[in-house]
């Protein structure tokens, strides 16, 4: 019943998002990006990098890349030419994202 994710309620399928959403903005800050996260916007991206010489929009998943509609509204979302575009998926027990850019 537990293993496969589908009968995590919804509050804590959310409280393993933000988890995640804050893994990967150690990872960035680590790297020298200055990070916000755009909690509870429903907008296309939850973390906003900004570094020395780039803009970093990601979309953070847990366990399953983005599905179709989604994957094409991030990759038409207008942004700089300095920006990457990036989905972190996490997957359980891992110590770091699969990376993919747009």
């Amino acid at each position: 019943m537990f293993g496969s994710g589908s009968a995590m309620s919804a509050s804590n399928r959310k409280a393993k998002g933000t988890r995640n959403e804050h893994r990967s903005m150690r990872l960035l800050e680590a790297a020298g990006y200055a990070c916000t996260r755009a909690a509870a916007s429903l907008g296309a991206w939850d973390i906003i990098a900004i570094g020395s010489a780039d803009v970093v929009l990601v979309q953070v998943k847990t366990r399953d890349w983005p599905g179709s509609v989604e994957l094409e509204t991030l990759r038409l979302f207008s942004a700089p030419a300095n920006a990457r575009k990036l989905i972190h998926r996490w997957r359980d027990r891992q110590r770091l994202p699969d990376v993919r850019e747009l």
